[in-house]
């Protein structure tokens, strides 16, 4: 393994409709199955995954406009979607990034969100395994 920067901790009991807790308390959260037709409130495994995936591509895309010397502000936000495998019967997910890229072009957005996807940890780790849409539009 190459050089860990740092390492998060997160528990989860009870799968889909349990609970999941940080090693530090900031993430404690109940875990909801959506659709389900129960009154309880909380999360689920694709809003977390969707909270994580877009501060981590925002956090690349500042990175790489940086690196290119673009000056702008940012906000992405990551719909992901659980959808049926047809394949095995099973579940995936599939995302869609809706970046808006103020402070540039439109040519400029769309280049900066794909060196983003390239760079992104997010994107490298699912890169291959799950369907993801890139939407850029410049502001």
């Amino acid at each position: 393994m190459s050089k860990v920067m740092f390492t998060s901790h997160a528990t989860a009991k009870g799968g889909r409709e349990g609970h999941v807790k940080s090693d530090d308390g900031v993430v404690d959260v109940n875990l909801v199955m959506p659709g389900s037709g129960d009154d309880k409130e909380g999360s689920n495994p694709e809003q977390l995954f969707a909270a994580g995936y877009s501060a981590c591509f925002d956090g690349a895309l500042n990175h790489v406009a940086k690196e290119q010397k673009k000056d702008i502000e940012s906000e992405t936000t990551a719909d992901v979607s659980l959808i049926k495998d047809e394949s095995d019967g099973g579940f995936k997910i599939g995302v869609i990034l809706n970046v808006s890229v103020n402070g540039v072009s439109q040519d400029e957005a769309d280049k900066l969100v794909k060196d983003a996807h390239d760079f992104c940890p997010y994107s490298k780790a699912t890169r291959g395994n799950i369907d993801v849409e890139l939407n850029a539009k410049a502001v």
